[in-house]
């Protein structure tokens, strides 16, 4: 910091400081599609319609622009393909006890949850990237892959679900939504 006569930062002393940020910045792009493991795509649930509860399967056809075959979101997409930042939601394993003992559950059946991935060896609150201009992608197998495109913000009826309270509980444990910009098959593990 360069401090002006009057002890205000002075305009040398903005633009040194942004010129040293700029360096910073640059070395970690990099590191944003960096992980110490590959994640494990624990399981896949479909929604067939609004309301109806998810199922679980073992395999889904996942299409670029649309979402996952047998999926309500790929359904929408029909109208309007390529639209949409939640063409498909993600959540993470780990979270899954944590919300179990926040709401009293002894064990927490991920299909009440709706969220299509279940992923785990990822911390999946840091695949969102810090960089407005720079996604983070995830690669599922040799053939999927999503952009992520922001979190997945519970709705009301998590409250019905897990009990009084239960929107808080998924307030940042939600997971992600996502786009698939390259399809293929997804399955688990």
């Amino acid at each position: 910091m360069n401090p002006g006569r009057d002890g205000r930062e002075g305009r040398e002393g903005r633009e040194g400081r942004h010129a040293m940020l700029r360096p910073m910045a640059n070395e970690l792009r990099p590191l944003v599609s960096q992980w110490p493991q590959a994640g494990r795509l624990e399981s896949i649930l479909l929604r067939p319609a609004r309301g109806q509860p998810a199922r679980p399967a073992a395999q889904a056809m996942a299409f670029a622009g649309r979402g996952l075959e047998d999926d309500r979101s790929a359904g929408k997409a029909l109208a309007v393909p390529d639209a949409g930042k939640r063409q498909v939601t993600l959540i993470q394993a780990e979270h899954l006890p944590l919300i179990a003992a926040w709401t009293g559950h002894g064990v927490l059946d991920a299909t009440l949850l709706r969220r299509n991935l279940v992923v785990a060896g990822l911390n999946m609150l840091s695949a969102r990237s810090p960089f407005a201009d720079q996604a983070v992608r995830l690669h599922l197998g040799d053939e999927v892959v999503l952009e992520l495109t922001g979190p997945c913000d519970p709705c009301s009826k998590m409250e019905s679900v897990l009990g009084a309270g239960g929107y808080n509980v998924m307030r940042g444990h939600g997971g992600l939504t996502a786009r698939l910009l390259q399809g293929g098959l997804l399955a688990r593990g």
